[in-house]
């Protein structure tokens, strides 16, 4: 952070009449509730609202200071890298100075990231109690050799302001036009290089996580670390595995095993010591949430408890009067969402750190039908799919859609990746051949036939095939390649029938199933080359992508 937006900042909390500095837990929950920030439910956790327009993150509103000396270091093809000017930045943080002033003020000082090495230090100023519990959950406490870390003298300072305003006239120009011509009021910002960020008007508690995740995403390869949007685990014999994969894929059952111990289930950092957990807890979605589904998450959030010992809070779901909830009503949002520390699992390891993952799973939900259940990728492959983020929308969820619809999201999370693609992608290959870790594509879609013909592959044998990739089985078996796709299919899993290995032969109309296949394929290269083509990624990575 430059050393003048310190100075302003530590100067308005020296004259401020109203500051607490790392309040006790049960103080910051007391307050949420003294000042209507939340209610209690039946089981003692936090419900909380929040205006229409926070009920998700603002993906438009969300940009990145373009400083000259760094631009180099972003890549501003992505859509989701939106670039801001230093002097608009610089207005936004006198504006939320000024609003800090106003009232009482919470300040934190938490890390992120499990490992000493490379643990960032944040100090988040708000003006919401409810927000510091938001940030005890989900941030890291200040471990004692926080001198160790590469961050050390390299903090950074989050401001979140969420239930303020920008003046619109003040930022005509300068922040998002809105469908009917007036200016954005809202605004959530990341300025790299002077180490500081912003969030302004957005009260999704999700965009504190996610602003300080991008923040790590773009510091961390500059380091020779491999920041990942990933839920990992550790088997009995220590070894770790990491699952990557968008919504809907089967991430948090798949990586839910009691066989193995969970470091965390979203972000992960792979450094030369092995992986390491950024959060101190998890952000799950809640909409059509069953005890006997997810009986992990139904105790972390629902367990009963003083309210002032609990602490897991619950965002936008249908609370009833009584404290009682309904997940599945999703008329004021289905993004309803719960925080919750990690310590609230039962099959956690509490260090969140483990060594180098011996296995990686990339997970993809194909309402094709066309992508075999599970393959295995040599380091080019693995780079391809790293780089597509593939899986896919059903049919029938918008109007007028009739086909199941290709999403792409680079890295598994491409709203969260700033850098440029090849240095993730590249580090990826690097990390897979120096500690020999194997990379496995497990498609969690449709089999026999697209979705509305075919029907999702069995949880059963997407276990079987996910415990084979994790026992080694899969490292001794024969494998065809698969010429539409360029993956390398196994020839048999234990507990899963051979036909299904190779999808071509569940379909009844084989005809269809090559036309499909290709359109599929052509999705791929179409999107290959809007997204890459300019990026001079090497030949490898290239012939490895479908459709080429």
């Amino acid at each position: 952070m430059s050393t003048t937006f310190q100075n302003q900042l530590e100067e308005m909390l020296k004259r401020h009449q109203s500051v607490e500095s790392n309040p006790e837990r049960k103080s910051l929950i007391q307050q949420s509730l003294d000042r209507k920030e939340a209610i209690t439910m039946k089981g003692g956790a936090l419900a909380t609202w929040t205006r229409p327009e926070s009920t998700g993150r603002s993906p438009k509103d969300t940009y990145i200071v373009k400083h000259e000396a760094t631009a180099a270091t972003i890549d501003w093809t992505s859509p989701n890298n939106v670039p801001l000017d230093p002097q608009t930045f610089e207005m936004v943080f006198e504006d939320a100075l000024e609003t800090l002033n106003k009232g009482k003020v919470y300040v934190t000082d938490r890390v992120i990231g499990a490992d000493s090495k490379y643990a960032l230090p944040v100090k988040t100023v708000v003006n919401k109690s409810l927000s510091q519990v938001f940030v005890d959950n989900m941030f890291r406490d200040m471990p004692e050799d926080i001198e160790k870390s590469i961050f050390a003298e390299r903090g950074f300072t989050l401001l979140a302001l969420p239930d303020n305003k920008l003046n619109p006239e003040r930022y005509k120009g300068r922040l998002r036009e809105m469908p009917d011509g007036t200016t954005s009021n809202m605004c959530v910002a990341m300025d790299f290089d002077r180490r500081v960020g912003i969030v302004f008007g957005s009260a999704y508690m999700g965009s504190i996580k996610k602003l300080m995740f991008t923040v790590m995403n773009y510091y961390l390869p500059l380091e020779g670390i491999l920041p990942l949007h990933c839920s990992a685990n550790e088997g009995t014999d220590a070894s770790s595995a990491l699952l990557l994969g968008l919504s809907g894929t089967g991430k948090t059952t798949l990586s839910a095993d009691p066989k193995r111990s969970l470091l965390g289930d979203d972000e992960h950092g792979w450094s030369e010591d092995g992986i390491a957990n950024f959060e101190n807890g998890c952000y799950a979605k809640m909409i059509d949430i069953k005890e006997e589904n997810e009986p992990e998450i139904w105790k972390a959030v629902m367990h009963e408890d003083d309210p002032l010992n609990h602490g897991s809070i619950v965002e936008n779901a249908m609370v009833y009067p009584d404290g009682t909830v309904d997940y599945f009503d999703d008329r004021y949002t289905p993004n309803s969402r719960a925080s919750y520390p990690l310590k609230y699992l039962s099959n956690i390891k509490p260090a969140s750190t483990s060594g180098h993952p011996k296995t990686i799973l990339f997970l993809t939900a194909d309402a094709y039908g066309v992508l075999p259940p599970v393959s295995q990728l040599n380091a080019d492959q693995a780079m391809l799919w790293f780089l597509m983020g593939y899986t896919s929308k059903l049919a029938g969820t918008e109007t007028g859609v009739t086909e199941p619809q290709a999403t792409f999201s680079r890295f598994f999370g491409q709203p969260f990746m700033p850098g440029k693609p090849s240095v993730y992608a590249e580090q990826l290959g690097e990390k897979m051949k120096k500690y020999n870790t194997k990379v496995y594509l497990i498609n969690t879609g449709w089999s026999g036939g697209k979705y509305g013909v075919g029907a999702r592959i069995k949880l059963k044998y997407t276990r079987a095939m996910v415990d084979a990739a994790l026992n080694g089985e899969l490292e001794k078996t024969e494998y065809v390649k698969n010429d539409i796709f360029h993956v390398n299919v196994p020839k048999s899993v234990s507990n899963v029938p051979d036909e299904m290995l190779i999808p071509k032969n569940t379909w009844a109309d084989k005809t269809d199933y090559d036309a499909t296949a290709a359109k599929l394929a052509q999705k791929f290269s179409e999107h290959f080359d809007k997204a890459y083509g300019s990026h001079g990624l090497s030949d490898g990575i290239i012939k490895s992508c479908p459709g080429k």
